[in-house]
This record gives C-alpha cells, structure tokens and sequence, in this order.
C-alpha cells in the first residue's frame, strides 16, 4: 500500500451516498464483509492509538502518539492521523479506515459535530481524510466503535440489545439492538453521562448541574478524593501520604492500585461511584431494557470494587424489581483497545469498495497490457 502515497484523487464526494447507507446493512453485511485487514483509530484527549486489526478481531500491529495539543488547528490531528495510517500500510494491505473519535459524529457519519477535548467543530473528517488516503474511510463515535467490538469479539457476543457505559474522564455510552448500532435522528445517541440525577448538583463542563458523570466517572472519583485530603480527613491519611502531600497528584489509577490493597476510604470512593453506577443504569434499564450492560472505560480495572456495589444498587433501583428480568451487568473484555478494535471491523463494512476499485484498476492495467502486447506482435508480424 506504500503507493497509496502517491494517489491524491479527491474521491470523498464520491463515498458520501454509500457511507449513509451503512448502518442499516450492519448486521447483514459484518457477516459478509471482506476478511481484510483494515486499520483503527481511536482518538481521545490524550492520546492517538491506531492499529491494524485482521477480520477476527486480532491486533496484527499497534502504534500510539500523543494528541496534538487541542489548541493546534484540526489539520494538526489529521496529519497525526494521516501518518500512523501510511506507516501502518507500508507493512499491511490495509483496505479501509475507521476513525473512532471522543465527540459527536453527525447521522453520515462523516463529520466530528463537537469533540470536548479537541478543536473539532462541525469538522468534515472522514472525506478530509478520504481524500488523502485514497481508501474508505469511516467516522464514529468512540464508545459506538467500542460498544460494536464488544458486541462482535468480547463481553457482548450472542447479546441483542446491549448497552455499553463507558467510564473515563467522563461517561460515555452507546445502545446496540439486533445487530445494530443505534445512532438516534442525528447521530449524537448514547450520551447518558449528561443525564442530570441530581437537580441543583454538582457543575458539569456540559453547563448543567447534576449530571450523571459528576457522580460516576473518573472525574468524580478524583474530586472526592481530593476533598477529602483537603480537608485532612483523618480517613485520608493513607492517600495523602502516599502522594507526600501533594493533593494534586491523586490520580483514579491510584485510588484503585489503594482500594485493591485495603485502603478503606479508596474503598468506600469506589463503592460511592458504584452505587451511583447502578443508579443509572436503572433509570437504563426503565427506558431501554436491554438484556445486558456493558461496564468498559479506565475506570472500570476497578472490577468488582466497582461493579460489586453497582450491581446491587442496580437491583434496589430497578422499576419493577422482583417482578421483571434482570440484565446482566458485565465488565468489558477488551479493555482499552476496544475503540480501535470497533472502527477497523467498522470499517470493514465499506472496504468492498476498496476491493472493487483495486479490481477495475487491475483489470484495466491487464486490458492494457493484453492491447499492447497484440499491437506488437502485429508490427513485429509487418
């Protein structure tokens, strides 16, 4: 693929009409899509992880950069992009992209609507990236992208209507039913993070109060621990010795390494986060009713820390507890590589055209070639 350097068609306009109609195919065509490899791309606020993924969802190779600062143009993001996908396909056929991406993706799926820790605005990133890389190119949201690998390689398989919640920084989210990723009218489906469960509480960046990912996210965990030793709290004094007294560097990684070796008030954060998990995805299960919750996100290597206590707050809050079905509430299998993993099987949906394409073109060289060679054997025959 190293000369697809050198192909600079702008071809974008042309994949627009294709790419609209793909998630209605989804769940028919991942069944029959090309076993090509295709290349990932997951685009968070700190990082950029690409890699190229095989039709099994096996990671055949992996590259991680650090996120341009977000203060830099968006062309700065798409270089980064642009870079990791040529020096992948120097050593891979790659047949396709996807772009899994930490904002809201418009209902085509070719533009970042919004991205909170990017300069993304009403960005047209797919056929931008289209017409560099000259292969198709999918745009989704991150958590529609990891939702979707789960459901295909981990936790989700044999599920029909799954919910994935994905516990980072904030809350992220994305509703699979019968094989589908559902996007809502505008694309812009899944964000439950911004649900407000307390009226009046606790400001979110998003300009509300009382939003759901102020009580269940890395973001809270770290507040309330910070607080704490703030207050020099007496049940936080393992954690500000631990950091030497520099409040600042209590980190959600750190708060979990604690709770697992029995730190009490780590523990108790982590069940606070939990309870407040479950709580949520009750008030899911009320307007959803999925057969099961899908728990993925830095935040959930807790484990049982943390989905222990949301399970039981699940069953307490639950309308119609006792007389209704239970989803199952599960941890992701696929860890922080799911987002990835999720846009290049993605992405495969859209590779045929690839295929097609390469197949003209060779046919073509080889009508060429059989003219050429007939022309010369007639002069040689004059």
């Amino acid at each position: 693929m190293s000369t697809y350097r050198d192909f600079t068609a702008p071809i974008g306009s042309r994949r627009a009409p294709v790419l609209r109609t793909v998630g209605t195919r989804e769940r028919r065509s991942h069944l029959t899509a090309p076993r090509v490899p295709t290349v990932g791309i997951d685009i968070g606020g700190t990082k950029v992880m690409a890699g190229v993924v095989d039709a099994d969802g096996t990671i055949l190779e992996r590259l991680r950069t650090e996120t341009p600062d977000k203060s830099k143009s968006p062309k700065v993001v798409e270089d980064t992009i642009v870079e990791l996908v040529l020096d992948l396909s120097d050593r891979h056929d790659v047949h396709a992209v996807g772009i899994g991406a930490a904002g809201w993706v418009d209902a085509d799926r070719n533009r970042v609507l919004f991205a909170p820790h990017l300069s993304w605005r009403n960005e047209p990133l797919r056929d931008r990236l289209a017409e560099r890389l000259a292969v198709p190119v999918l745009v989704d949201n991150d958590a529609n992208s990891a939702a979707w690998a789960e459901w295909r390689f981990g936790a989700g398989r044999g599920e029909d209507h799954l919910v994935m919640i994905t516990l980072g920084t904030g809350i992220g989210g994305a509703i699979l039913e019968d094989g589908q990723v559902k996007r809502g009218k505008y694309g812009v489906a899944g964000e439950f993070g911004h649900m407000q469960v307390v009226p009046g509480g606790h400001r979110c960046p998003c300009g509300n109060r009382g939003c759901w990912e102020q009580y269940s996210s890395g973001n809270a965990l770290v507040r309330e621990a910070r607080e704490m030793a703030a207050a020099d709290s007496p049940v936080a004094y393992g954690i500000i010795e631990h950091v030497k007294g520099n409040i600042a560097d209590i980190s959600g990684p750190m708060i979990t390494e604690l709770a697992r070796e029995g730190d009490a008030m780590c523990v108790e954060l982590l069940q606070d986060i939990g309870q407040w998990l479950g709580v949520g995805i009750a008030n899911l299960a009320a307007a959803l009713d999925p057969s099961c919750f899908v728990i993925g996100g830095g935040v959930s290597a807790a484990d049982d820390l943390l989905i222990g206590p949301a399970r039981d707050a699940f069953r307490r809050h639950l309308t119609g507890r006792g007389y209704r079905p239970e989803a199952r509430i599960v941890r992701a299998q696929l860890g922080p590589e799911a987002g990835m993993v999720g846009a290049a099987d993605l992405a495969r949906l859209v590779a045929r055209r690839f295929r097609r394409a390469k197949r003209r073109r060779v046919e073509r060289y080889e009508r060429y070639e059989r003219y050429a060679e007939a022309r010369r054997t007639t002069q040689e025959s004059l």
